[in-house]
């Protein structure tokens, strides 16, 4: 009988061959898409769930707060939080604090080597994660001061095949650190990048190196920065834990954070971090958990959509397999039957549509890796997971769309299937004007979606940032030595005479990134100690404001004529934070910076220091002759070959044994839009595939409603019908359908739109036009696909489809 079954399923697919490869196809392109994308969301998903004990690692952040009003989050908070958590808390079975570190120079035998990212852990690292140890002892490998472990990269870039424990690195030609293992390579799903690890205290020796007790940070709960890891005794409540941290804090602090200034304190689960998490001193750039699951339903509608095109197409053709129903029932065919053979014929296309769908799995990999920026490899072939997936949508699609029309088909009355044909099915007509409607709403709905996405970054490309970081040259610090100062002035000295380049500043960031040094309790001199503020402070010399081009509103910039050492100049934001509607009147005051008494010599507009992503963030500019920071240099011509010859040769006359690394300033600041561009053309990419998968129905829809219509067509040219009504007869219907479909999403999508962009702090307003554009895109796309098979049967010689009938 099985055997009967498939003849069966494969005569009618080869009898159809035009219906047949719409659904292949559209099936098979919806499969794939869905799962390139869960592929992506599963790995995105899965970020630090391979930890033994992920489901009970928390990390611990801090919010500031300054006379009750929240001043900043971070990811990284007081580095005393993890002593006294673990003493005060039987849920807390251990912690493990990490202070993270970016391009250090490591020396080995005298050669030198940039590191980009490593970490300062306490020893009981390798006991909260489960990082592998590859040589050592995890127990020990961070406990003594000046050692450290090293990833197996780094191992085999500065040592080669020789073992690397017992070995010395110099870091920063000051701090020799000894060996004392090896680790496998972080994994890339995991929040935490490092390409070396040294000793916690081997940090503290370099703060504190005279161990001096007033400057102990490591029970400090006024310096933040410090990334606590904590892990929960099994069974123990972690909200039950958070509740019982402010009344907690208030008896450290005696101050509630909530009306006063404070520290609030939070536990965030470990899978949480990679998609949730965008605070201050994050381990590196997370994701974005919101635009990971738009894809997911990106995914559900491209498959929904497919799904539909075939219950379409079979109901629709239901009516020429009525009489095939009826003379099957009428010789004693049982309703079972019918249903097994419509589902084997289902499941026959449905694996057809598996096995393109996992060619185009294969080639379109590498294309999905370069939208996304993920290494997805065809080791997935090897996954349990992916095979499972597969099976799973096999399996559904095959009772999803042969489910119902089996089941309506194997239900006609062979009595009134025979006598009445056409009229057996008028329900089935419904049900795909439904069902067009569906897939046109999704469409829309991804049409409105992709719009607003490119809106949006074509906004925050086309916005002044209020800084001039075209032209400009950036050169990695060079390393701390007793001559680094001078040797800088001089390097500065040396560029401006040279007629390729404008203008040199050294700070301690530059625009792009974010800024580190955040420093709390900043206030007027003549201010009580309670009305302290957080900023955000750069360390910059007298030619920073100058060169970035930043506009002046009030004051003046520093002036190296005059010798000034306690100079700052505050952003707008910063000055009315301190308390200044009017920037002028802030001139002239003092400030109580940690004990220094500093002057306000001048005030600047906001810039934005990042993307527009973030909102303006008040800022210090601390002026600092002998800042140890990036150099900017700013070409005098739009050829760059010139300035970076004339910069590199310079570089090994005044810093011999330090590295030349530079990079342009726009091309790192337009870094931190990576993610949304590769999430705009991936959403782009797949809104373009669902579009394509509808349009493969609706082209099907409109083939079978011209072939049922031949006669009426071959009669109404006879009587002088023109092409064009013939094609507004066969097309208006659809199209009303598809007007139905805007009316419906466009409501959905404004508000899923609206939700994505509150995660920009300077965003696009959603206009009217942008869903009567994507409408028009709709029905244009639409009305092109319906007339191409209408205008064919327009065409066709009404004698032949007259004597065809």
């Amino acid at each position: 009988m099985l055997t009967n079954y498939l003849k069966i399923a494969l005569r009618n697919i080869s009898r159809n061959k035009g219906f047949s490869f719409i659904n292949i196809a559209g099936l098979a392109m919806g499969m794939a898409a869905t799962l390139l994308i869960v592929q992506y969301v599963a790995f995105e998903r899965s970020y630090d769930r391979f930890h033994e004990k992920a489901d009970r690692i928390f990390r611990v952040t801090a919010e500031r707060y300054e006379r009750g009003v929240l001043s900043t989050e971070w990811a990284g908070g007081p580095f005393a939080v993890g002593n006294h958590l673990k003493s005060a808390f039987d849920e807390v079975d251990e912690y493990t604090k990490v202070y993270m570190r970016d391009k250090l120079l490591l020396e080995v035998n005298n050669r030198k080597y940039r590191v980009d990212k490593g970490a300062f852990a306490t020893p009981s690292f390798f006991s909260v994660f489960s990082y592998s140890l590859l040589t050592g002892d995890p127990r020990t490998a961070l406990a003594e001061p000046n050692t450290g472990v090293i990833s197996a990269s780094l191992a085999q870039r500065l040592f080669g095949t020789n073992n690397p424990v017992g070995q010395v690195i110099t870091i920063e030609r000051e701090f020799p650190i000894r060996v004392t293992g090896v680790y496998q390579d972080f994994p890339k799903n995991s929040h935490l990048a490092a390409d070396y690890l040294m000793s916690f205290s081997t940090f503290q020796r370099i703060v504190n190196p005279k161990n001096e007790p007033d400057k102990n940070f490591d029970n400090a709960w006024d310096w933040d920065g410090c990334l606590t890891y904590v892990v929960l005794k099994e069974g123990a409540n972690p909200a039950r834990l958070a509740a019982k941290l402010p009344a907690w804090l208030a008896t450290l602090d005696q101050r509630d954070p909530k009306t006063n200034s404070g520290l609030m304190l939070h536990l965030q689960a470990l899978p949480d971090i990679h998609l949730y998490s965008h605070l201050m001193f994050e381990a590196g750039a997370n994701g974005d958990g919101n635009s990971v699951y738009v894809l997911l339903c990106v995914a559900f509608f491209i498959i929904a959509i497919a799904w539909i095109n075939y219950i379409n197409l079979a109901t629709a053709r239901a009516v020429g397999r009525a009489r095939e129903v009826g003379v099957r029932k009428a010789i004693g065919s049982y309703r079972r039957q019918l249903i097994s053979q419509f589902l084997m014929e289902s499941a026959l296309l449905n694996f057809i549509a598996v096995l393109v769908a996992f060619g185009l799995i294969l080639l379109a990999l590498p294309l999905f890796n370069h939208f996304t920026d993920q290494e997805l490899t065809y080791s997935f072939v090897r996954s349990g997971r992916f095979w499972l997936g597969l099976g799973a949508m096999y399996t559904a699609g095959t009772l999803l769309s042969g489910g119902y029309p089996a089941f309506v088909l194997s239900g006609f009355n062979p009595v009134s299937v025979l006598k009445n044909g056409v009229s057996a099915f008028r329900e089935g007509v419904i049900l795909r004007k439904s069902l067009v409607v569906i897939q046109f709403s999704a469409s829309v709905f991804l049409l409105v979606g992709t719009i607003t996405v490119f809106r949006q970054l074509q906004f925050m490309r086309a916005q002044s940032l209020g800084i001039d970081i075209g032209q400009t040259l950036v050169l990695n610090r060079p390393m701390n030595d007793s001559t680094r100062i001078s040797q800088t002035r001089a390097f500065k000295d040396y560029l401006l005479r040279q007629s390729a380049i404008r203008q040199v500043a050294v700070s301690g960031s530059i625009p792009g990134e974010k800024v580190e040094f955040n420093a709390g309790g900043i206030r007027l001199e003549s201010a009580p100690q309670d009305e302290g503020k957080q900023y955000r402070v750069i360390g910059v010399d007298y030619d920073f404001v100058d060169a970035f081009g930043m506009k002046l509103i009030a004051g003046r910039n520093f002036d190296a004529g005059l010798g000034e050492k306690g100079a700052v100049v505050f952003n707008k934001t910063g000055i009315r934070q301190l308390g200044f509607s009017d920037p002028e009147k802030a001139l002239g005051k003092k400030i109580d910076f940690w004990g220094d008494i500093l002057t306000i010599v001048g005030v600047v507009d906001d810039f934005h220091q990042q993307s527009l992503r973030e909102a303006y963030e008040p800022l210090i500019l601390r002026l600092d002759p002998g800042v140890n920071g990036s150099i900017s240099i700013k070409l005098a011509d739009k050829d760059p070959t010139q300035a970076i010859a004339v910069a590199r040769d310079a570089w090994s006359r005044f810093f011999p044994t330090d590295p030349f690394e530079y990079s342009f300033l726009d091309e790192r600041y337009d870094k931190q839009y990576r993610a949304d561009e590769q999430f705009g053309q991936v959403f782009g990419f797949f809104t373009l595939m669902a579009l394509l998968v509808a349009c493969l129905g609706l082209l099907g829809l409109a083939t079978f409603t011209a072939q049922q219509r031949t006669k009426e067509i071959g009669v109404r040219k006879v009587l002088g019908a023109s092409v064009g009504s013939i094609i507004s007869l066969l097309s208006v219907d659809l199209l009303r359908l598809v007007l139905v479909a805007i009316v419906i999403a466009s409501p959905v999508a404004w508000y899923a739109m609206h939700q994505w962009l509150q995660g920009f702090a300077y965003k696009i307003d959603i206009e009217w036009w942008v869903f009567a554009v994507a409408g028009l895109l709709a029905l244009a796309i639409a009305f092109l696909t319906v007339s191409f098979q209408s205008l064919k049967a327009a065409l066709m010689n009404p004698v032949k489809s007259l004597r065809s009938e």
